[in-house]
Protein backbone atom coordinates (compact mmCIF):
# COMPACT_ATOMS: atom_id res chain seq x y z
CA UNK A 1 0.00 0.00 0.00
CA UNK A 2 1.59 3.61 -0.83
CA UNK A 3 1.67 5.91 1.87
CA UNK A 4 1.79 9.42 1.60
CA UNK A 5 3.83 12.00 3.82
CA UNK A 6 2.60 15.61 4.10
CA UNK A 7 4.86 17.45 4.99
CA UNK A 8 3.63 20.36 7.55
CA UNK A 9 4.94 24.23 7.41
CA UNK A 10 4.33 26.39 10.35
CA UNK A 11 5.22 29.90 11.39
CA UNK A 12 4.92 31.59 15.00
CA UNK A 13 4.33 28.07 15.97
CA UNK A 14 0.96 27.42 13.66
CA UNK A 15 -0.05 25.60 11.12
CA UNK A 16 0.32 27.58 7.57
CA UNK A 17 -2.51 27.41 5.65
CA UNK A 18 -0.60 26.41 2.45
CA UNK A 19 -0.61 22.88 4.65
CA UNK A 20 -4.01 22.16 4.46
CA UNK A 21 -4.21 22.93 0.80
CA UNK A 22 -1.42 20.62 0.23
CA UNK A 23 -3.37 18.39 2.32
CA UNK A 24 -6.15 18.70 -0.10
CA UNK A 25 -3.77 17.53 -3.26
CA UNK A 26 -2.40 14.16 -1.07
CA UNK A 27 -6.20 13.22 -0.33
CA UNK A 28 -6.45 13.10 -3.97
CA UNK A 29 -3.48 11.54 -4.49
CA UNK A 30 -4.64 8.66 -1.78
CA UNK A 31 -8.28 8.38 -3.71
CA UNK A 32 -5.82 7.33 -7.17
CA UNK A 33 -3.30 4.93 -5.58
CA UNK A 34 -5.13 3.90 -2.34
CA UNK A 35 -2.90 5.15 0.05
CA UNK A 36 -2.91 6.29 3.54
CA UNK A 37 -1.68 9.58 4.46
CA UNK A 38 0.61 10.63 7.30
CA UNK A 39 2.02 14.24 8.19
CA UNK A 40 5.16 15.27 9.72
CA UNK A 41 5.98 18.84 11.24
CA UNK A 42 9.69 19.70 11.96
CA UNK A 43 10.74 22.02 14.45
CA UNK A 44 7.24 22.23 16.20
CA UNK A 45 4.55 20.01 17.48
CA UNK A 46 2.27 18.58 15.35
CA UNK A 47 -1.38 18.83 17.63
CA UNK A 48 -2.43 21.12 15.17
CA UNK A 49 -2.31 19.41 11.52
CA UNK A 50 -3.25 15.91 14.11
CA UNK A 51 -6.62 17.81 13.58
CA UNK A 52 -6.78 16.86 10.27
CA UNK A 53 -4.38 13.61 9.57
CA UNK A 54 -4.84 10.71 11.45
CA UNK A 55 -1.10 9.67 11.61
CA UNK A 56 1.51 12.73 12.47
CA UNK A 57 5.13 12.57 13.26
CA UNK A 58 7.31 15.88 14.82
CA UNK A 59 10.53 16.11 14.68
CA UNK A 60 11.74 18.55 17.53
CA UNK A 61 15.18 19.91 19.21
CA UNK A 62 17.37 22.45 19.01
CA UNK A 63 18.91 21.91 15.64
CA UNK A 64 15.54 22.40 14.09
CA UNK A 65 14.29 25.28 15.42
CA UNK A 66 14.86 27.42 12.90
CA UNK A 67 13.95 26.44 8.58
CA UNK A 68 17.17 25.89 7.62
CA UNK A 69 16.54 23.86 4.15
CA UNK A 70 19.84 21.91 5.29
CA UNK A 71 18.96 20.54 7.97
CA UNK A 72 14.55 20.35 7.17
CA UNK A 73 14.81 18.38 4.09
CA UNK A 74 17.47 16.05 6.13
CA UNK A 75 14.42 15.39 9.02
CA UNK A 76 11.93 14.85 6.20
CA UNK A 77 13.74 12.42 4.28
CA UNK A 78 14.48 10.33 7.08
CA UNK A 79 10.89 10.43 8.40
CA UNK A 80 9.77 9.31 4.97
CA UNK A 81 12.28 6.49 5.54
CA UNK A 82 11.11 5.36 8.64
CA UNK A 83 7.57 5.44 7.38
CA UNK A 84 8.00 3.88 4.06
CA UNK A 85 6.89 6.96 2.43
CA UNK A 86 6.15 6.51 -1.48
CA UNK A 87 4.48 9.64 -1.62
CA UNK A 88 6.13 13.35 -0.24
CA UNK A 89 3.71 16.14 -0.82
CA UNK A 90 4.82 19.74 0.07
CA UNK A 91 2.98 23.42 -0.28
CA UNK A 92 4.86 25.09 -3.18
CA UNK A 93 5.72 28.05 -0.94
CA UNK A 94 9.06 29.35 -0.50
CA UNK A 95 9.80 26.92 2.60
CA UNK A 96 8.56 23.87 0.47
CA UNK A 97 10.56 24.82 -2.45
CA UNK A 98 13.90 25.56 -0.73
CA UNK A 99 13.51 22.07 1.20
CA UNK A 100 11.63 19.61 -1.78
CA UNK A 101 14.62 19.21 -4.57
CA UNK A 102 16.92 18.51 -1.31
CA UNK A 103 14.54 15.85 -0.12
CA UNK A 104 13.98 14.31 -3.69
CA UNK A 105 18.09 14.43 -4.17
CA UNK A 106 18.20 12.32 -0.48
CA UNK A 107 15.18 10.02 -1.56
CA UNK A 108 16.73 9.19 -4.65
CA UNK A 109 12.99 10.26 -5.91
CA UNK A 110 11.52 12.12 -9.20
CA UNK A 111 9.94 15.39 -8.44
CA UNK A 112 6.79 16.88 -9.89
CA UNK A 113 6.57 20.58 -9.07
CA UNK A 114 4.12 23.18 -8.59
CA UNK A 115 1.29 20.88 -9.71
CA UNK A 116 -2.19 21.84 -10.71
CA UNK A 117 -3.62 18.85 -10.56
CA UNK A 118 -3.38 15.32 -9.35
CA UNK A 119 -4.58 13.05 -12.85
CA UNK A 120 -3.52 9.91 -11.51
CA UNK A 121 -1.08 7.84 -9.25
CA UNK A 122 1.83 8.77 -10.66
CA UNK A 123 0.83 11.50 -13.71
CA UNK A 124 0.31 15.30 -12.69
CA UNK A 125 -0.65 18.70 -14.53
CA UNK A 126 1.61 21.56 -14.32
CA UNK A 127 2.16 24.93 -15.29
CA UNK A 128 4.90 25.69 -18.25
CA UNK A 129 6.05 28.96 -20.23
CA UNK A 130 4.26 31.22 -17.49
CA UNK A 131 1.07 29.30 -17.74
CA UNK A 132 0.42 29.42 -21.42
CA UNK A 133 0.52 25.56 -21.02
CA UNK A 134 -0.21 22.93 -18.81
CA UNK A 135 1.25 19.83 -18.91
CA UNK A 136 0.66 16.00 -17.86
CA UNK A 137 4.17 15.02 -16.51
CA UNK A 138 4.67 11.37 -14.84
CA UNK A 139 6.86 10.62 -12.63
CA UNK A 140 8.19 6.99 -12.67
CA UNK A 141 10.57 6.52 -9.66
CA UNK A 142 9.53 4.28 -6.79
CA UNK A 143 9.08 7.20 -4.40
CA UNK A 144 8.12 11.07 -5.62
CA UNK A 145 7.98 14.06 -4.62
CA UNK A 146 5.46 16.72 -5.25
CA UNK A 147 5.42 20.26 -4.48
CA UNK A 148 1.48 21.41 -4.65
CA UNK A 149 0.52 25.04 -6.02
CA UNK A 150 -2.02 25.96 -3.24
CA UNK A 151 -4.47 28.26 -4.93
CA UNK A 152 -5.25 25.03 -7.35
CA UNK A 153 -6.37 23.76 -4.06
CA UNK A 154 -9.33 23.93 -1.26
CA UNK A 155 -7.74 23.84 2.19
CA UNK A 156 -8.55 20.49 3.79
CA UNK A 157 -11.52 19.58 6.58
CA UNK A 158 -11.01 18.62 9.88
CA UNK A 159 -11.36 15.25 10.77
CA UNK A 160 -14.35 13.39 12.12
CA UNK A 161 -11.91 12.51 15.42
CA UNK A 162 -9.10 14.21 15.74
CA UNK A 163 -5.49 12.14 15.47
CA UNK A 164 -2.31 11.37 17.17
CA UNK A 165 0.83 13.49 17.44
CA UNK A 166 4.08 11.08 17.80
CA UNK A 167 7.81 12.51 18.81
CA UNK A 168 10.03 11.09 15.50
CA UNK A 169 13.49 10.83 16.59
CA UNK A 170 16.10 11.59 13.75
CA UNK A 171 19.97 11.63 13.35
CA UNK A 172 20.28 15.94 13.28
CA UNK A 173 23.02 16.66 10.58
CA UNK A 174 26.15 18.16 10.90
CA UNK A 175 25.02 21.53 9.07
CA UNK A 176 27.13 23.75 6.83
CA UNK A 177 25.03 27.18 7.56
CA UNK A 178 23.77 28.84 10.79
CA UNK A 179 21.09 30.66 11.51
CA UNK A 180 21.02 34.37 12.39
CA UNK A 181 18.38 36.18 11.97
CA UNK A 182 14.83 36.64 10.50
CA UNK A 183 14.41 40.21 9.52
CA UNK A 184 10.35 39.95 9.23
CA UNK A 185 8.12 42.62 6.96
CA UNK A 186 5.67 43.10 9.30
CA UNK A 187 2.25 44.16 8.34
CA UNK A 188 -1.21 45.18 9.81
CA UNK A 189 -3.15 44.13 6.66
CA UNK A 190 -3.51 40.31 5.75
CA UNK A 191 -1.09 38.18 4.39
CA UNK A 192 -0.93 38.48 0.86
CA UNK A 193 -0.80 34.65 -0.23
CA UNK A 194 -3.48 34.50 2.82
CA UNK A 195 -5.54 36.88 2.13
CA UNK A 196 -9.21 36.65 0.72
CA UNK A 197 -9.27 39.76 -1.31
CA UNK A 198 -6.15 41.55 -2.69
CA UNK A 199 -5.75 45.35 -4.48
CA UNK A 200 -3.15 45.17 -6.34
CA UNK A 201 -1.67 48.44 -8.38
CA UNK A 202 0.76 48.80 -11.34
CA UNK A 203 2.70 50.85 -13.75
CA UNK A 204 -0.62 53.21 -13.21
CA UNK A 205 -0.39 54.13 -9.92
CA UNK A 206 2.96 56.70 -10.92
CA UNK A 207 4.42 55.18 -7.35
CA UNK A 208 0.85 56.99 -5.53
CA UNK A 209 -0.15 53.96 -4.05
CA UNK A 210 -2.48 55.74 -1.39
CA UNK A 211 -6.01 55.11 -3.19
CA UNK A 212 -4.58 51.48 -3.42
CA UNK A 213 -3.88 51.67 0.04
CA UNK A 214 -6.96 53.23 1.20
CA UNK A 215 -9.50 50.96 -0.73
CA UNK A 216 -7.64 48.14 1.09
CA UNK A 217 -8.18 49.04 4.18
CA UNK A 218 -11.48 49.67 3.75
CA UNK A 219 -12.04 46.01 2.18
CA UNK A 220 -9.59 44.82 5.08
CA UNK A 221 -7.41 43.38 1.75
CA UNK A 222 -3.73 43.07 1.05
CA UNK A 223 -1.72 44.59 -1.15
CA UNK A 224 -0.01 43.79 -3.83
CA UNK A 225 1.91 44.79 -6.61
CA UNK A 226 2.88 44.16 -10.71
CA UNK A 227 6.73 44.03 -11.20
CA UNK A 228 6.96 47.09 -13.02
CA UNK A 229 6.41 48.43 -9.19
CA UNK A 230 9.09 46.51 -7.94
CA UNK A 231 11.77 47.12 -10.22
CA UNK A 232 10.83 51.01 -10.26
CA UNK A 233 11.24 50.80 -6.13
CA UNK A 234 7.63 52.17 -5.85
CA UNK A 235 6.67 48.95 -3.42
CA UNK A 236 9.07 46.33 -2.06
CA UNK A 237 9.25 42.61 -3.77
CA UNK A 238 7.66 40.62 -1.28
CA UNK A 239 4.43 42.59 -2.41
CA UNK A 240 5.12 41.48 -5.92
CA UNK A 241 2.12 39.37 -7.77
CA UNK A 242 3.29 37.29 -10.70
CA UNK A 243 5.50 34.42 -12.43
CA UNK A 244 8.78 35.91 -10.46
CA UNK A 245 6.24 37.09 -7.56
CA UNK A 246 3.63 35.45 -5.71
CA UNK A 247 0.79 33.04 -6.85
CA UNK A 248 -2.42 34.04 -5.19
CA UNK A 249 -5.97 33.00 -5.51
CA UNK A 250 -8.41 35.28 -3.49
CA UNK A 251 -12.18 35.60 -3.33
CA UNK A 252 -11.94 39.15 -5.27
CA UNK A 253 -8.42 40.49 -7.17
CA UNK A 254 -8.83 44.14 -7.74
CA UNK A 255 -6.16 45.35 -10.38
CA UNK A 256 -5.47 48.73 -10.52
CA UNK A 257 -3.78 50.50 -13.57
CA UNK A 258 -2.60 46.88 -14.61
CA UNK A 259 -1.81 46.61 -18.15
CA UNK A 260 -2.24 42.76 -17.51
CA UNK A 261 1.32 41.01 -19.08
CA UNK A 262 1.02 37.22 -18.94
CA UNK A 263 3.61 37.38 -16.55
CA UNK A 264 1.66 38.99 -13.79
CA UNK A 265 -1.77 37.03 -14.98
CA UNK A 266 -0.17 33.78 -14.42
CA UNK A 267 0.12 34.61 -10.51
CA UNK A 268 -3.51 35.75 -10.09
CA UNK A 269 -5.62 34.23 -12.47
CA UNK A 270 -6.93 31.59 -10.53
CA UNK A 271 -8.75 34.38 -8.58
CA UNK A 272 -12.45 33.82 -8.36
CA UNK A 273 -13.28 37.05 -9.24
CA UNK A 274 -11.06 39.55 -10.70
CA UNK A 275 -11.95 43.58 -11.10
CA UNK A 276 -10.00 45.75 -13.41
CA UNK A 277 -9.65 49.36 -13.88
CA UNK A 278 -7.56 50.91 -16.26
CA UNK A 279 -7.45 53.74 -18.54
CA UNK A 280 -6.71 52.08 -21.55
CA UNK A 281 -9.77 50.03 -23.08
CA UNK A 282 -7.50 47.65 -24.98
CA UNK A 283 -5.08 46.87 -21.46
CA UNK A 284 -4.85 42.68 -21.62
CA UNK A 285 -6.21 42.59 -18.30
CA UNK A 286 -9.88 42.92 -19.17
CA UNK A 287 -9.59 39.53 -20.74
CA UNK A 288 -9.38 37.69 -17.71
CA UNK A 289 -11.37 40.25 -15.68
CA UNK A 290 -14.79 39.47 -14.67
CA UNK A 291 -15.74 43.02 -13.91
CA UNK A 292 -13.64 45.67 -16.40
CA UNK A 293 -13.98 49.65 -15.06
CA UNK A 294 -12.21 52.03 -18.03
CA UNK A 295 -11.51 54.87 -15.91
CA UNK A 296 -8.61 56.67 -14.33
CA UNK A 297 -7.69 55.01 -11.09
CA UNK A 298 -7.16 58.28 -9.29
CA UNK A 299 -10.78 58.70 -9.52
CA UNK A 300 -12.07 55.51 -9.33
CA UNK A 301 -10.53 54.04 -6.56
CA UNK A 302 -11.40 56.70 -3.50
CA UNK A 303 -14.87 56.62 -5.23
CA UNK A 304 -15.42 52.98 -5.01
CA UNK A 305 -13.56 53.28 -1.24
CA UNK A 306 -16.32 55.78 -0.14
CA UNK A 307 -19.16 53.56 -1.68
CA UNK A 308 -17.87 50.86 0.52
CA UNK A 309 -17.83 52.58 3.15
CA UNK A 310 -21.66 53.87 2.99
CA UNK A 311 -22.12 50.05 2.73
CA UNK A 312 -20.46 49.32 5.53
Amino acid sequence: MATILVVGEQAHGQLKKATLNALTAAQQLAQKNGGQIHGVVVGGAGEELAQFVQNVHFVQNAQFEHALAETHAAAVAEAAKKIGATDVVIAATAYGKDIAPRVAAKLGAGIASDVLAVVSANQFKRAMWAGNAIATVEVTTPVKVITVRTTEFPVAQKAGSPGQAQQLEVAAPQAKTKFLEFNEVKSARPELTEASVVVSGGRGTKGDFKPIEQLADVLGAAVGASRAVVDAGWQPNDLQVGQTGKVVAPKLYIAAGISGAIQHLAGMKGSKTIVAINKDPEAPIFQVADYGLVADLFKALPELSEEVKKLK
